[in-house]
């Protein structure tokens, strides 16, 4: 019974000794902490007294001052441990309290404004003098302690890293030199290529003769004028009127043309004439510079002539000596023909003059175009005679000139009524001393009717 009593007052003792101790370690944090706790108990009082402020008489304000302050008076304290830091914190806190109080109340015309921008005025003062006073917090200096503690083991590996870093910077700099080496190479063989190809296009148009010139308008679908003022014709092709005369897709030819050259830089080719009896260039108008211009696939995709053709905005037409692309121009026409493209869908002849028009005889030419008057029919007559005594007089010069621009006549009397007529027999023209020749057709008088 003794041994049992005896470790019975054992156990109580040790209790007491626990609870005594516990006790006085609330105490000690406590007392250490005792600012944070003044916190604590300041928002609990001021939760109390703001449900319960109709009981005791009291407004609002001073129940939130008290929560507010004891929030941050806890929260500065239990951060920085430091209960100069911690007061000059909470005093800063307060002075902004103070001061929104002080602007609301000068702002409603209260009277007490002047009370609280004194205790305003003080809260600052003394948070000012116990900053300056007030060492620096402790989680700060824990912070620095860590950060020279994590600073001194990393020393080493810093150093080791340097020499890595030495080592890896040559590495480094090669590659970099290498890349702004491949890099100049790329733009140089970028350049050399530029360079051949500029060439390469040089050389193909002083082949080809081909001039380069910039469209500044368009006069109709196959005429244009230069940026110099010179006007070109396209040759082998003939487009329905748009100026003087309007004739079926004339516009809508013209139209096209302007929307593919006007303002555009293209090739000019000559092909035999120079310019036609109007001053203007007769040319072939290349939209690229062709690496073979007598390539069916670069015709069709390169030259404008051809492209009208193609679409149906242009008939071929060939006058000698320009012939050069006269059969891909029929080619190119026939099939358009057959699509019933642009102006073919107006009918298996156009709309305009062309190659593709039905050839007529010369008598059952004469026979249409001859007037039924005897004054015509006499006159007829004696011109017909006085061509035929020309010829048998000048038989050798005549035949000369007729071999290199017109063809020979069959004899006889041959009448036109003008000059289109004329042409789709003679394209260039007869001499005085053809059966056809007639005075009113040769306009400027040099012997010659008719001619381009």
């Amino acid at each position: 019974m003794a041994k049992n009593k005896n470790s019975g007052l054992g156990i109580l003792l040790l209790l007491l000794i626990i609870i005594i101790y516990l006790i006085y370690q609330l105490l000690k944090w406590t007392f250490l902490n005792i600012l944070g706790i003044l916190g604590i108990i300041s928002v609990i009082a001021g939760f109390y007294f703001a449900f319960t402020r109709k009981k005791y008489n009291l407004t609002l304000y001073w129940p939130v001052f008290a929560i507010v302050n004891g929030f941050f008076l806890a929260l500065f304290w239990f951060s920085f441990k430091e209960p100069l830091y911690t007061l000059a914190s909470l005093l800063l806190c307060s002075f902004v309290y103070f001061l929104i109080t002080t602007i609301v109340m000068l702002i409603r015309k209260n009277v007490m404004w002047k009370r609280f921008s004194g205790i305003t005025a003080a809260s600052l003062v003394l948070s000012i003098i116990f900053l300056s006073i007030s060492p620096q917090p402790q989680i700060e200096t824990a912070k620095s302690e860590k950060t020279i503690n994590k600073q001194e083991p990393s020393k080493e590996a810093s150093e080791e890293n340097k020499n890595n870093d030495s080592k890896a910077v040559p590495a480094a700099t090669a590659s970099v030199n290498n890349n702004d080496e491949e890099k100049q190479k790329a733009q140089k063989e970028e350049q050399e290529k530029q360079a051949a190809a500029k060439k390469q296009q040089e050389e193909l148009a002083k082949k080809y003769n081909l001039e380069v010139a910039t469209v500044a308008r368009v006069v109709d679908g196959d005429t244009f004028e230069l940026s110099d003022g010179r006007k070109v014709r396209l040759i082998g092709v003939n487009t329905p009127e748009s100026t003087t005369r309007t004739e079926p897709y004339g516009k809508e030819a013209s139209n096209y043309t302007s929307s593919k050259l006007a303002g555009k830089t293209v090739w000019l080719q000559k092909d035999v004439s120079e310019t036609d009896r109007y001053g203007r260039l007769l040319r072939i108008v290349w939209l690229q510079i062709p690496t073979d211009d007598m390539n069916e696939s670069e015709i069709r995709t390169k030259m404008f002539n051809a492209d009208l053709v193609l679409n149906g905005y242009a008939e071929p037409s060939t006058y000698p000596p320009d012939v050069k692309y006269a059969d891909y121009f029929r080619k190119f026409a026939r099939e358009a023909r057959e699509a019933n493209k642009g102006l073919w869908a107006y009918g298996e002849y156009g709309t305009t003059k062309g190659d593709l028009d039905p050839k007529q005889s010369s008598s059952s030419t004469a026979s249409a175009s001859s007037s039924p008057s005897s004054a015509k029919s006499s006159s007829s007559n004696s011109s017909s005679n006085h061509s035929s005594s020309s010829r048998s007089s000048s038989s050798n010069s005549s035949s000369n000139i007729n071999n290199t621009s017109t063809p020979e006549s069959s004899g006889g009397n041959e009448y036109f009524a003008n000059c289109t007529e004329l042409r789709k027999v003679y394209p260039n023209g007869v001499p005085s001393s053809h059966p056809a020749y007639q005075p009113k057709m040769d306009r400027d008088k040099d012997g010659y009717a008719c001619e381009r």
